[in-house]
């Protein structure tokens, strides 16, 4: 199946929103990969409670690895309880979030990485965020802008974490996608993929929330003025917000 191929089936299935969930993993084909990939979509709430997964050969043309490698991540998973299988007609494998056992997954995720790799972390994103925003400042029609606030209001009326998370992280696509660069938005998508589940652990506070929304709608301004340097200043302020945020969370893991 070519990677067009396995996009579209991704789509298909959850909308752009997940297309970082199921694009596929190169040469790093492993099961553990494919687990570490379906667990952080469970986390994050990209895929729901009692949500269907492909089946096993599609979810092997998706990820572009064998029906064994799917099958043993499968397992795994099931082992942690975080999905569960049904036999016969109507059968498959299915989703069972749990919102406590999400947010052990993500301090797990969180206590596995350093200071020095966070901050590398904010480093990347911000470079493709700000790059992104200011080639959309300079790109963007008025629909575009209209669609992007459409993005911001969605935000702001999320409520709960998953909801939080996601609307932030299809703002950050949609910016990506307005830049009209293919490389950065396929950047974009996997810097949610990577971020998202850390970041998921921030979004339940109301005042960061407002914070959020507010930088969301600043980026949005300066795309609409066509002013790329406050665009990518906006922008990279988002990051530097939200990497300070994984810090503090981390830190106060060791205490």
């Amino acid at each position: 199946m070519t990677e067009r191929g396995r996009g579209g089936m991704a789509l298909r299935f959850y909308g752009s929103g997940a297309a970082a969930v199921f694009a596929p993993l190169e040469t790093l084909s492993r099961s553990e990969l494919v687990e570490r990939r379906l667990t952080d979509a469970i986390a994050l709430g990209l895929l729901p409670d009692s949500e269907q997964l492909p089946g096993e050969s599609d979810l092997a043309g998706i990820f572009g690895v064998s029906t064994t490698t799917v099958r043993e991540a499968l397992s795994s998973l099931r082992l942690r309880g975080l999905i569960h299988t049904r036999r016969g007609r109507g059968g498959g494998s299915f989703v069972r979030a749990q919102e406590e056992m999400s947010a052990a997954i993500v301090r797990d995720r969180l206590e596995e990485l350093s200071l020095a790799q966070l901050r590398d972390l904010g480093d990347h994103y911000s470079a493709i965020a700000g790059t992104a925003a200011r080639l959309a400042a300079e790109r963007a029609t008025p629909d575009d802008v209209q669609r992007l606030g459409g993005v911001c209001d969605s935000l702001e009326n999320a409520e709960g974490l998953g909801s939080r998370r996601r609307a932030d992280a299809q703002f950050h696509i949609e910016v990506a996608a307005t830049a009209q660069s293919t490389r950065l938005y396929r950047a974009e998508v996997s810097l949610q993929a990577e971020v998202g589940t850390l970041l998921w652990l921030a979004f339940g506070d109301d005042e960061s929330h407002r914070r959020t929304v507010q930088s969301c709608r600043d980026v949005v301004a300066a795309i609409e003025r066509t002013d790329g340097d406050a665009a990518r200043a906006a922008a990279e302020e988002r990051v530097a917000d939200s990497t300070a945020r994984l810090i503090d969370l981390r830190l106060a893991l060791e205490d």
